[in-house]
């Protein structure tokens, strides 16, 4: 079957891109590699929004959540219900594995068969690949890159990487569940953004001991039972049972290059795009959300990209 567009992804900018498709009466289907907002759903277990419900909010639906930071619990329950309220077409469990233009339309291979289409949004996120810190030992099971829940370190060594939003929850929350919490952060400070709810906490936490934090810190190597730290002082070994490194997520580029995605080639590896209608150089193909920004991961959200999809709607139907 040849669709008017395929959406890849279905988070929730790839949802509001749905929305007004079906709004413009476009024959589309969502594509997406896991569950529905499968970013959202990787997210840890007891994470609270920064934004307020009313800002995460899609397709004229209500964000009806029990305070002014909803949770995670709450954005899934939300984001099925704007599935189920606009009745989207999605696919789930449709992992792309590439791209070609066939004619006038694009052959997407998928992981359960061909789909074709004349028109392609790109609307992946990053929140699926982390920022590997490249360090001997990274691959060791005690490593991880994705949180979920502080159950599994209560009264274990736990160093945590990083000084930004997941940092600093990760670091509070296990430190609540009993684990010995130490922090490596590369910068001289809490990142000065944390949400202002976290950062006093964790500063707090700091100064009287409670949490033992290494600034100016890399990690230099991951060792079974210990971390080796390179800090002002000079190299620091301590014990350790496992590492959660929040150091951040970016774009999936791999499967950018399978789509045939242009990349700039400065330090921000954005996709090339025009600003004003958000379409690539490939004629037809488009990209929407945080994956715009590229690198620079803290410049996008949902609530400052849900225009995307109205621009890029709008920029299709003038071609139609």
């Amino acid at each position: 079957m040849k669709y008017d567009l395929v959406i890849i992804g279905g988070g929730p900018i790839g949802l509001n891109c749905a929305i007004e498709a079906k709004k413009a009466g476009l024959n589309y289907i969502i594509l997406e590699k896991g569950v529905l907002v499968n970013s959202l759903y990787n997210f840890p277990t007891n994470m609270t929004f920064f934004s307020t419900s009313n800002l995460l909010e899609i397709g004229e639906v209500p964000f009806i959540a029990h305070s002014d930071k909803p949770t995670r619990k709450e954005a899934l329950e939300y984001f099925r219900r704007v599935k189920e309220s606009w009745e989207l077409n999605i696919s789930l469990y449709t992992e792309v594995i590439g791209m070609v233009k066939n004619g006038a339309a694009y052959q997407i291979d998928t992981s359960k068969g061909v789909f074709k289409s004349d028109n392609v949004i790109v609307s992946t996120g990053f929140y699926d690949t982390p920022r590997k810190l490249g360090v001997p030992g990274e691959d060791l099971p005690k490593v991880k890159h994705f949180y979920d829940d502080p159950h599994p370190y209560l009264g274990q060594k736990v160093l945590v990487i990083g000084a930004a939003n997941s940092a600093c929850d990760v670091a509070l929350e296990t430190f609540y569940k009993d684990a010995e919490v130490t922090m490596a952060i590369r910068e001289s400070e809490i990142y000065p953004k944390v949400k202002y709810w976290i950062r006093p906490n964790i500063i707090n936490r700091i100064e009287e001991g409670s949490i033992k934090a290494y600034f100016n810190t890399t990690v230099s190597e991951i060792r079974p039972c210990k971390v080796v730290l390179n800090t002002p002082e000079g190299e620091v070994t301590i014990e350790n049972d496992f590492v959660l490194a929040m150091t951040g997520y970016k774009p999936n580029y791999s499967l950018f290059e399978k789509l045939g995605l242009p990349i700039s080639t400065d330090e921000f590896k954005k996709p090339i795009h025009n600003p004003e209608t958000l379409e690539t150089p490939l004629q037809g193909v488009y990209v929407a959300g945080v994956i715009n920004s590229g690198l620079q991961t803290s410049k996008l959200f949902i609530e400052n990209t849900r225009v995307h999809s109205e621009m890029i709607i709008r920029s299709i139907k003038s071609k139609a």
